[in-house]
This record gives structure tokens, C-alpha cells and sequence, in this order.
């Protein structure tokens, strides 16, 4: 069974997961369309770090960062070995969850455009295009979106 719950960026599992997305993201975008939080930056007081684990191996990884008045979504990644089994849905929903303890009202994403099967789960959890928010730069390569709770 899948579970996810509160986890620590560091640890080498969940490491090892971060750096494949983070590669991935390197070979597919530019390096100034790159978003995503370094291993550090997960640690952060405002940080929500999520992985979810089947029989002691990490399949997946998500973080929901409090900025103000919404929750951003970061740092969602699936092990290709994982992918088609839900685990990013469920990745997700705890975030929602977490948003919702936190008292926010709004989640927002940044994903890439390359990125069809992101983008299409993010739609069937409710996710909506948006604009721009933040602090991202226009670019070509974006695209974001956002989910009243």
C-alpha cells in the first residue's frame, strides 16, 4: 500500500528522487526556466516536504510552500518505475490537505509545457491555467495553474 506522509528532503531516498527531476528538468528547459528548489531550500521553516513510500522505498516526492495567501506546489516527481499507479495523485491530495490545515485557500503551479502527463494530472485534480504569479520571469517554456479550495 502507498502512503504519504511528512518526510526530509535529505534523506538519501528521497535526495536520489529530487536530483532525477532536477536532471530532468535540466535536459528539457532551459537553465533560466528552471523553478525548482535545491535540497536546501526544501528544509525551509515554510516548506511542507511529502513523500510517499511502499514497502520502505520512496516512489515519490512533493512540497507545499506557504506564500502568504496560496500554497505553492513544488517539487512533485514520480520514480518512472511508479508512475501510472496514482502516487502523484495522492502526492497531491496530502498537499491540498496541508493547505487546507494551514488555513489557505488557493494552491498555485508552475509546471513545463513539456510536461503532459504533469499538466494532465493537475487538470483532473482541478487544476485551472492561470497567470503568471510570483516571482517567475515570463518565458516560453511555463505554465501555471491554480486551485480554489
Amino acid at each position: 500500500m502507498i502512503t504519504v506522509v511528512p518526510g526530509d528532503p535529505r534523506d538519501p531516498a528521497a535526495t536520489a528522487l529530487l536530483k532525477q527531476s532536477h536532471a530532468l528538468m535540466q535536459s528539457l528547459f532551459p537553465p533560466e526556466d528552471n523553478y525548482f528548489l535545491d535540497i536546501e531550500a526544501l528544509c525551509a521553516p515554510e516548506i511542507s516536504f511529502f513523500v510517499a513510500h511502499e514497502d520502505g522505498e520512496v516512489l515519490g516526492t512533493g512540497a507545499l510552500a506557504e506564500k502568504g495567501n496560496y500554497g505553492e506546489v513544488k517539487s512533485m516527481f514520480t520514480a518512472p518505475h511508479a508512475r501510472g499507479r496514482g502516487v502523484a495523485l495522492q502526492i497531491l491530495e496530502t498537499l491540498e490537505q496541508q493547505a487546507r490545515l494551514l488555513g489557505l485557500d488557493l494552491m498555485r503551479l508552475e509546471t513545463g509545457n513539456l510536461l503532459e502527463g504533469a499538466v494532465n494530472l493537475y487538470e483532473r485534480a482541478g487544476f485551472v491555467r492561470c497567470g503568471i504569479f510570483g516571482d517567475y520571469r515570463p518565458n516560453t517554456s511555463s505554465i501555471y495553474m491554480e486551485k480554489r479550495l
